[in-house]
C-alpha cells in the first residue's frame, strides 16, 4: 500500500503565497515522476506543475513565474510553493506520484486526497 498525503492547503487572500507538501509512505522501492494538479469547482483536473526524479520541472503556463516545485528523495516527499495567488487559483490541489513498488515491477500512479486551497479577500 502507498499513500499520499498533502498537506497546507488554506484560505489566502489575493497577492498572498501559500506552501503545499505531499508525503509518500507505505511499500515504496522508489518514487519517479511527482507532481501537483488541482481541480476547480465544475472544471476538469489540470496540470500545475511536475518534477522528475532528478528535478527537471514542467509548469502550466498559467503558473508559470509564481508556483515552484520542488521534492525531497530521502523524505519521499514533494512540494510547491505558490506567490503571488489569484483568485482563479482557488481549487482542491492534488499530489501524485509514479511509484514502484518492489524492483522489476512496474510504476504506477497514486494520488492524494487532495487540500483545498482558497484565494478570496
Amino acid at each position: 500500500q502507498v499513500q499520499l498525503v498533502e498537506s497546507g492547503g488554506g484560505l489566502v487572500q489575493p497577492g498572498g503565497s501559500l506552501g503545499l507538501s505531499c508525503a509518500a509512505s507505505g511499500t515504496i522501492f522508489r518514487i519517479y515522476g511527482m507532481g501537483w494538479y488541482r481541480q476547480a469547482l465544475g472544471k476538469q483536473r489540470e496540470l500545475v506543475a511536475t518534477i522528475t526524479r532528478d528535478g527537471s520541472t514542467n509548469y502550466a503556463d498559467s503558473v508559470k513565474g509564481r508556483f515552484t516545485i520542488s521534492r525531497d528523495n530521502a523524505k519521499n516527499t514533494v512540494y510547491l510553493q505558490m506567490n503571488n495567488l489569484k483568485p482563479e487559483d482557488t481549487a482542491v490541489y492534488y499530489c501524485s506520484a509514479a511509484v514502484r513498488v518492489l524492483p522489476g515491477q512496474n510504476a504506477f500512479d497514486h494520488w492524494g486526497q487532495g487540500t483545498q486551497v482558497t484565494v478570496s479577500s
